[in-house]
């Protein structure tokens, strides 16, 4: 009897989640119906999985303030800014700007993101490069040093951060960690495993405590030093990052950001650190925290950020409206490849137009769900043109575009929807011809370690791929 009450309750709640999703799920009517089949096909398991990875309607409840306040805080500044660009005699620094005039302005407009030039950057795609020069840069302190990761992993690189934050606290350095609550825990860390850093007097900050949600994570991987040296990009902190975990070599893009930028990766920061700890460190006076940085380099650069606080989509936008601006090339390396339709026609447009647009993803899956639907919406441009690529020398985590040798995009945001749609983000869009060749020669030297997916061999593929491709690409939409 008690067992026919709880599968009655069950029964009764889905019908409750039904109605609430077709109410509150409008705008994305894919997403609705494949949680209506989740809880009409599959009653006791889809009540759980709806209140682990679904009630995407409380995501106007639960971040319309922090919307309201990131506007309020960028709005006296955007303003300028959006007045000096949309002006027709303004000319940008160098002619890739001018090149991707609209880019620039679809960004400024729909994410308050702001262009700052002659920044200089350096590109990492091994992370014992780019952890070197983070050790360099923390040890440089003098003032400030701030980090926000998605995961932070209490293993020997993720211990050796702590200890060398640590160091810089127990100097008078202010050392502010924000982590998110879900993504460390999973990686192994906890709030015990920085008491190192907090009994030096260093803060700490956890991203959405509740670790049960999957959904609203803080994906963004950021550090700002003293306001001038900063970095972004896919690297989480763990030594899976530095090849040493159990996907073997680890393949992935960050930049390191002198210049102007780097203010707007310290507003950034800002920003989520006043949602998850209430406090807005240091803004008076300002520049201790926002120093002039000079000109040190040629690249302009937008800070461009996305999540369930923005309106619209930026960075997909963003991803968009380069390839749509592509002339000669596209690539695209992402570890994680379930675009919507809106980036599958613009890929596929742009080669039905000619355009040589690729996309590497890896050989081996770290989620094998999100793997074999990868695999399934690459089938889906084969045809008109787009040549895919497994990359085998370990696991592709980079999350890049390069459009014509001269623009793209390096941050955290995956091309799927939960990076689109779910998950806070945060990308470079750089306009630089020896960033975006760096880049193209990088994706170029992973070909040669990689395995082209032509369309006859994809059509080849054994029955069982094709039913966990099938499985998989069935539940895509839920992010």
């Amino acid at each position: 009897m008690t067992l026919e009450i709880i599968l009655t309750a069950i029964l009764v709640l889905n019908v409750i989640f039904a109605v609430t999703i077709v109410f509150f799920e409008r705008k994305n009517p894919t997403a609705a119906m494949a949680w209506l089949m989740v809880l009409f096909f599959l009653p006791p398991i889809g009540f759980f999985l709806y209140l682990l990875f679904g009630q995407n309607y409380t995501r106007q409840r639960m971040f319309v303030i922090k919307e309201e306040e990131d506007r309020r805080f960028l709005q006296e500044v955007f303003l300028e800014q959006y007045r000096e660009l949309t002006d027709p005699h303004y000319q940008f620094s160098t002619p890739v700007a001018e090149e991707f005039r609209e880019t620039i302005f679809l960004l400024l407009r729909n994410n308050r993101a702001l262009l700052t030039e002659k920044n200089l950057v350096d590109v990492f795609t091994r992370g014992d490069k780019k952890f070197d020069a983070l050790f360099a840069a923390i040890r440089g302190a003098r003032h400030h040093i701030h980090l926000e990761y998605f995961v932070i992993n209490n293993d020997e690189l993720g211990r050796a951060v702590i200890h060398a934050l640590a160091e810089k606290a127990r100097e008078g350095v202010e050392v502010r960690l924000l982590f998110d609550a879900m993504g460390t825990r999973a990686g192994g860390g906890s709030r015990k495993a920085f008491s190192e850093l907090t009994d030096a007097g260093g803060k700490i900050g956890a991203f959405f405590p509740s670790i049960y949600r999957v959904n609203y994570r803080n994906h963004r991987k950021i550090a700002v030093i003293d306001g001038t040296v900063g970095f972004i990009g896919g690297f989480n902190i763990g030594d899976d990052y530095l090849g040493k975990g159990p996907l073997g070599p680890w393949r992935d893009t960050a930049l390191q950001i002198t210049g102007r930028a780097v203010q707007m990766l310290q507003l950034r920061f800002f920003l989520d650190w006043h949602y998850a700890t209430g406090e807005y460190p240091g803004l008076d006076p300002r520049l201790r925290y926002f120093p002039d940085a000079g000109e040190p380099g040629t690249t302009p650069i937008q800070i461009v950020s996305g999540g369930p606080d923005t309106r619209w989509n930026p960075i997909k936008e963003g991803y968009i409206k380069l390839i749509n601006s592509a002339r000669a090339s596209v690539y695209i390396q992402t570890p994680y490849f379930i675009p919507d339709d809106s980036v599958t026609d613009a890929l596929r447009l742009a080669a039905l137009s000619g355009i040589d647009v690729r996309v590497m993803i890896p050989c081996k899956p770290d989620h094998p769900f999100v793997y074999w639907a990868s695999l399934s919406f690459i089938g889906d441009i084969l045809d008109a043109g787009v040549r895919a690529y497994t990359y085998d020398d370990g696991f592709l985590h980079a999350k890049t575009i390069v459009v014509d040798r001269k623009a793209g995009s390096v941050g955290s945001a995956n091309w799927d929807v939960r990076s689109f749609r779910l998950n806070f983000e945060a990308n470079a869009f750089f306009y630089d011809a020896a960033v975006g060749a760096e880049l193209a020669r990088a994706f170029e030297e992973d070909l040669t370690v990689s395995t082209e997916i032509t369309l006859e061999n994809y059509r080849a593929r054994p029955r069982r791929v094709r039913m966990k491709e099938s499985v998989s690409r069935l539940f895509s939409p839920l992010g």
